[in-house]
């Protein structure tokens, strides 16, 4: 888990303006195709989650470091969510040839976390958000 304060506004495509002051909490798992980022501000308040389908992630003490494979799900406040960018996930792994493996995994990543998502188990879980 890695905490982060946005210095400065941005605007973000999907997400829209992201504050300054806002706090990102980002979930990486070692042995997990996917990483969950929590927007809040710095009275705990959920603003969304992001999350991103990726290959585990390698650490060596220093660096963390991973493989985008583009599917996306963006979480609101009151955990209705969305998939994003499953197209560009089928045309890149056409475009660079992922195995049937990553391919499965990538899906059954994006699989468990809407099951995470809906059944509001951890790092969605009610203890640790305020809508």
């Amino acid at each position: 888990m890695l905490d982060a304060v946005f210095e400065e506004e941005i605007e973000h495509d999907l997400i829209g303006k992201v504050a300054s002051g806002t706090i990102s909490i980002e979930y990486y798992w070692l042995d997990r195709w996917y990483n969950v980022f929590r927007f809040g501000d710095r009275d705990g308040n959920i603003q969304n989650f992001y999350c991103n389908v990726t290959m585990p992630p390698s650490f060596d003490g220093r660096i963390l470091s991973y493989v985008d494979l583009d599917i996306d799900v963006l979480v609101k406040p009151d955990f209705s969510y969305r998939v994003l960018d499953l197209e560009d996930f089928e045309e890149n792994a056409s475009r660079y040839g992922y195995s049937a493996e990553v391919t499965e995994k990538a899906h059954a990543a994006l699989a468990e976390l809407i099951t995470l998502i809906e059944t509001r188990s951890f790092p969605f879980d009610d203890a640790r958000t305020r809508a």
